[in-house]
Parts: structure tokens; sequence; C-alpha cells
């Protein structure tokens, strides 16, 4: 058979275990490249693993250890707890400021996960203080979370970014970025007022307990941690430093200032999520060489015309990612397909397409099948039925793989 063909095989083969096992496709993909590359094309271990995207490795290395010492030393614990603050127990603006504040922590480093993980244990306590909606508050912190998630700075913008530049598109983080915000912001912002947002602005501040968290004190630990993420920063944005080696080199000062415990962050680093992504990077690599990635885009082809492929590829990828990995499986897996779409489909804008497959992918991520809608969840306070909010959240999730296929249509289209 055809090498071609069996690459494209186990590509879907691969995806769709990421979408009904728990099994890291990223070891599945690398085995299923040894076998067609080296056992069956002839290749040899070197020449596959040229494949291995080592720039895109040192890069989430970099940035997910440094964040992850920020979290591990109670740096971003405290620069949430005075955010929340501002706020004084308005019951209308907390959710707004929650998506702001994951906003920022998901945009300069963390990522939907992260900045999940830090914030949701927090705002669903603040609901349950004052008398907010649940559903609302994770409506806001996930999407304020996946709003940021394609920044330059975080795990998946980075991958993102990394395949565009690998398939000719270089130069593309900021506008890729926006676009992202734009469409999160119109979809949690619509959301929230339809379903019950006005009432609580009408309410005002709560009568109850305040929802103001006990200040903890910025020790110089914390200063040091906010200089140097702040120097990242401006070396990427300014002075264009490669963001791994830069966020590495700030994670080694912290390290070596006993700033933050090395150890502990590193056990903490998502090491399942970047072998998930170099995995499949590997395959799509193989694929290229096989010709099996022209034969996957014909695939899309045949389901879209100029005018709709913005809304065919939100939708595909959104249904995909509604049960699989974003980061992991979707965005290395689709955005390669962009110049093979662009070539066959004439007058179709690059990035409109990139665009509608990397929103179109995060804004069903707020389903409880996926991290960032399970960790809103986990984080309601002991005590409290969930179950109301697992079936909310499912149907939003659910809801946003056509929403968001019509959303990518108007905006991209």
């Amino acid at each position: 058979m055809d090498l071609a063909w069996i690459s494209v095989g186990a590509l879907i083969v691969a995806v769709t275990l990421s979408m009904v096992t728990t099994i890291n496709v990223g070891v599945v993909c690398l085995a299923f490249s040894w076998i067609i590359g080296v056992q069956m094309g002839g290749m040899s271990t070197g020449d596959l693993l040229e494949g291995f995207p080592t720039q895109l490795f040192i890069t989430l290395v970099g940035v997910t250890l440094l964040f992850s010492m920020a979290r591990g030393n109670g740096t971003l614990e405290r620069v949430t707890e005075r955010a929340v603050r501002l706020c004084r127990g308005h019951a209308g603006l907390l959710p707004i400021m929650f998506f702001v504040l994951a906003l920022a922590l998901s945009t300069i480093g963390p990522g939907s996960i992260g900045a999940t993980a830090l914030l949701a244990p927090p705002a669903m306590a603040v609901a349950a203080r004052t008398g907010g909606s649940f559903f609302l508050m994770a409506l806001m912190i996930g999407n304020g979370a996946l709003a940021g998630s394609l920044s330059p700075f975080s795990p998946t913008g980075v991958v993102a970014n990394g395949v565009m530049a690998r398939m000719g598109f270089p130069g593309l983080e900021w506008q890729t970025f926006i676009n992202n915000i734009a469409g999160h912001t119109l979809v949690a912002f619509g959301g929230y007022f339809l379903l019950g947002g006005w009432g609580l602005f009408r309410r005002g501040r709560s009568h109850t307990e305040t929802a103001e968290l006990p200040s903890q004190p910025l020790e110089p630990r914390h200063w040091l941690t906010l200089g140097l993420i702040a120097a990242l920063l401006v070396g990427v944005m300014i002075f264009e430093f490669d963001v791994g080696m830069t966020a590495l080199t700030a994670a080694a000062v912290l390290s070596f200032s006993r700033a933050a415990d090395e150890r502990e962050a590193i056990r903490e680093m998502p090491w399942g999520v970047m072998l998930m992504v170099t995995g499949v990077t590997v395959l799509i690599i193989l694929m290229e060489k096989t010709q099996g990635l022209d034969l996957f885009t014909n695939l899309l082809v045949r389901l879209s015309t100029p005018e709709s492929v913005t809304a065919v590829v939100a939708f595909v990828t959104g249904v995909v990612s509604v049960y699989s990995s974003t980061s992991g499986v979707v965005l290395p897996a689709f955005l390669p397909t962009v110049p093979g779409l662009v070539t066959q489909l004439p007058g179709v804008d690059p990035i409109a397409v990139a665009s509608a497959i990397s929103v179109g992918s995060h804004l069903v991520d707020l389903s409880p099948l996926s991290t960032t809608g399970a960790l809103c969840i986990a984080g309601v306070p002991a005590g409290v039925d969930s179950h109301d909010l697992f079936n909310k959240l499912l149907a939003w999730g659910l809801s946003m793989t056509v929403i968001g296929a019509i959303i990518c249509w108007v905006m991209f289209g």
C-alpha cells in the first residue's frame, strides 16, 4: 500500500485515539512514524528524528518552567488577590474582573490551563460567597484564559506559531493572537449578558460577606519573579529575544537565587502535553515527506468552497477539539493543511484559514470534556453539587462547534 495513504491512516487513528482514550498520542505517533518511515519506508532513524521540533520543545520547556516557578512560589496567587480586591464584592464586575485577569495571566505565559488552574478555585469561592452564578463565572474565566492562549508567550501560541512558521507563514503571531481575543471576547460577553449578567449588575455590591481575599504580602522573591516576567516580555517584544531561551535564563535566575523550588516546578510541568505535541509533529513531517499531507488536505478541500472554508475548518476542528487536545493534536494536525487549502481554493486568505482553525478549535474548550472546563468544575467549593454546572458547560461546549463555525465565517470568511 502507498505510504502516503498509510501515513494518513496513522494520523486518523491517532486523532481517534486522542478522542476516545486517555493514551498519550504523542507516543503513538512516534511509534507510527518509526514503523512507517524506518521499517516500511527505508529511512534511517536519524532522518526520521530530523522532524523532531527541537526549537518548539525548548520554547515549551522554558515558558512552562518559568511560570511553574511563578505559580509555585506564590507570585501569581498574590497578583490574583490584589486584582480581585479592586472589585470590592460587586457581583456584576467580579466575573468581568476574572475574565481580564485570566486573559492577562494566560497571555504572559501560563496559557489557558495554567491560568484556569490558578483562578478557578478562588473565582468559584467568590461566586459562592456573593451568591453569583458558577456557570457565568466559569464562562468568563474559561473564555478569558482561552482568549490569551495563542499569545506568543503561551505554550499553545508557541505550538501554533511554530507550525505556521514551518509552513511558510512566519510573523503572524500578534495577528493570530488578536483574532483569538476577538472571538472569545465576543462569545464570553455575549453569553454573559444574555444568560444573566445584567441581573448581577442590577444587584450591585453583594450584601453577604465581602468577596475580598486575604491579602498576602509581596516578598522579595515575588518582586524578583515579577521583574523577570516583565524582562521576558520586554526582551521578546522589543528586542526580539528568543522566547524559550529567555524564559530558561529567567528560570535559572530564580533557581540560583532560591526564589522558587526548581525541582517542584519541574515536576509540575506538563510533560505529557509536550510529548504529545512533539510526537504528533514528527508524524506530520513524515506525512509531508510521503505526500500524505496532500491527501489529508484534499479531504478538507472536498468539503469546502472558497466561501465556506473558514466555517468548515472551524467546525471540523471544533468537533475534534471537544474530545481531543487542542494544542497537542488539533493544531499540529490541521494547521499544516493551510498551504494546500490556499493553493486548491483560489482567493482564500491563509491567515483567515489559520485563524479559523485556531479560534474554532479553542471556542469549544470550555466543555467539561476539555481540561479548561474540567478545571472550572474542579474549582467549585466542597459540598456544592457541580452536576448542573457540568451539564451547562457540556451544552455550551457542544454548541460552540456550530456557533464557532458561524463566528469564524463572519470574522474571517
